[in-house]
């Protein structure tokens, strides 16, 4: 079964992900991803770590001590819906740039 394309909220929310973070920190690394492009607010935020975790594609880790942030980390699930969403990308750039290379070879553009 095909996985449907990930927003760019989550697929940044996973890549982040990639070493545990708590979600203040997910917010700082999604924005510094992005140029500041992307910047989550807390009910967009914990509302897709929400769904993430029912999906099992992260998992919340115990706290330690004291520690009062709740961290998170990709699972194996979601290293695979990241993966996946990578080459799905990767095939629209590759389709993209050949066509409008080809495009721009031609002698009338539009």
């Amino acid at each position: 079964m095909e996985q449907a394309a990930l927003t760019e909220a989550v697929y940044y929310i996973l890549l982040s992900l990639i070493k545990p973070m708590h979600g203040y920190g997910i917010m700082q690394k999604v924005e510094e991803m992005s140029g500041g492009r992307v910047r989550l607010a807390a009910g967009t935020l914990y509302g897709a770590l929400n769904t993430l975790l029912e999906k099992d594609w992260i998992e919340a880790l115990s706290m330690q001590g004291e520690e009062r942030k709740k961290n998170y980390k990709i699972t194996y699930l979601g290293y695979n819906a990241l993966l996946s969403e990578i080459k799905r990308l990767d095939e629209l750039i590759k389709n993209g740039t050949m066509i409008m290379e080809a495009l721009s070879n031609e002698k009338e553009c539009l």
